[in-house]
């Protein structure tokens, strides 16, 4: 049984892809082919923005939106504490500094009341001055951008989604990728919408904001790749991969119904002895990993892994708890949730092609351990 089933996906579109593949290889046209702008215009369709700028890689995405922000040193940027390093390792890298905030204990998305608590604590202070927020949609479900563009308009804050784990998903019938002023996402082989490789692209309506990412992202050009007006990065999507994304997203939506069923058979087989993940009203997670929480979730990890069920721990440690982000600030109302999802969280097997018996076989086997062991701990 996979974890993510990869190779039932390429069985699926393998004559599509393989002609996509032959036909970039015999035009030689290997960067910043033809490709890449169709993709980009196919991807620009299907999410609902204006401008859709491919890039090399999920980390480049939010890197970039910040350079183009001209974000940088004495600079403060939001970032859930409950998520993967990149969302905080950009901030970073530009040389501001990722202020660590709670997340919400149903969506796992930024905390709201978490969030004004880390703004009002970084105004007092004034060493820091507030310029961005990246909200991340984890696990696929988007976050709360009503009340988070609320925030970012009183407080003059860019807000840039983290949407590497959501294409496909959507809140109230906008897709996810086309929230904030700009999105972010990965093409990272594991993820809803993913390449063979590294890849990533960013999202906006801003028609100056597009034109500096594309400069960004090209060495910080201008007229032309010689003529430099800053300094910029490589970071293009190969023209390879860009081929391999349109057969891909060619089945995105028919994935997303298939991810969905899959979601629900979880929800309605383990609801009951488990913490479930379900979509919230109004909203289409992507399913980018279904989670579950249970405190006997090291024993039922292991129980898995002895009947041949793959499962994983997202994450295992959050940010502001790591060595190399242990000292940037943190909002002053605690991080509790961050710090106690990785003791109870587990993420099962979700893919498209989960098979109805495989499937029902995981949800018997999680039934079988949670009840076995309630019942040897009522006899105790």
């Amino acid at each position: 049984m996979q974890f993510i089933d990869l190779g039932a996906q390429r069985e699926r579109i393998r004559d599509r892809l393989k002609a996509a593949i032959d036909r970039v290889v015999d035009e030689g046209r290997y960067i910043l082919g033809p490709e890449v702008t169709e993709f980009e215009n196919k991807l620009a369709a299907y999410i609902g923005t204006k401008h859709v700028v491919a890039c090399a890689n999920g980390t480049d995405a939010l890197l970039l939106p910040l350079f183009a922000a001209g974000i940088g040193p004495g600079d403060a940027v939001f970032v859930p504490s409950f998520t993967f390093a990149a969302t905080a390792e950009v901030v970073a890298l530009a040389k501001a500094e990722p202020v660590f905030v709670d997340v919400d204990p149903q969506t796992y998305n930024i905390d709201v009341a978490s969030l004004e608590a880390a703004i009002a604590m970084i105004k007092k202070e004034g060493r820091l001055k507030p310029k961005a927020i990246i909200p991340v949609d984890l696990f696929g479900l988007a976050a709360d951008y009503e009340a988070i563009m609320t925030i970012a308009s009183r407080e003059g804050l860019l807000v840039i989604e983290d949407a590497a784990q959501s294409m496909g998903g959507s809140l109230d019938g906008k897709m996810c990728g086309a929230f904030g002023h700009v999105g972010s996402t990965s093409f990272y082989p594991a993820k809803p919408l993913g390449c063979y490789g590294d890849g990533g692209a960013m999202f906006t309506n801003d028609d100056a904001l597009a034109e500096k990412l594309r400069s960004f992202a090209f060495h910080g050009k201008g007229e032309t790749q010689y003529d430099n007006v800053r300094v910029g990065i490589n970071s293009r999507l190969d023209t390879l991969q860009a081929a391999i994304l349109i057969e891909k997203l060619a089945i995105l939506e028919d994935e997303m119904v298939a991810r969905q069923a899959v979601a629900n058979r979880y929800a309605e087989g383990l609801g009951d002895v488990v913490k479930a993940a379900r979509n919230l009203d109004g909203s289409r997670s992507a399913w980018a990993q279904y989670a579950i929480e249970t405190p006997k979730r090291d024993g039922l990890k292991a129980h898995l892994g002895e009947k041949g069920i793959p499962s994983v721990i997202y994450y295992v440690k959050p940010l502001h708890s790591q060595i190399a982000y242990r000292d940037y600030p943190r909002t002053p109302t605690g991080l509790a949730v961050s710090e106690e999802l990785p003791k109870r969280i587990l993420c099962l097997p979700m893919h498209p092609y989960l098979s109805e018996a495989d499937q029902d076989r995981i949800i018997e086997t999680i039934r079988n351990y949670i009840g076995s062991n309630s019942a040897h701990t009522a006899a105790a």
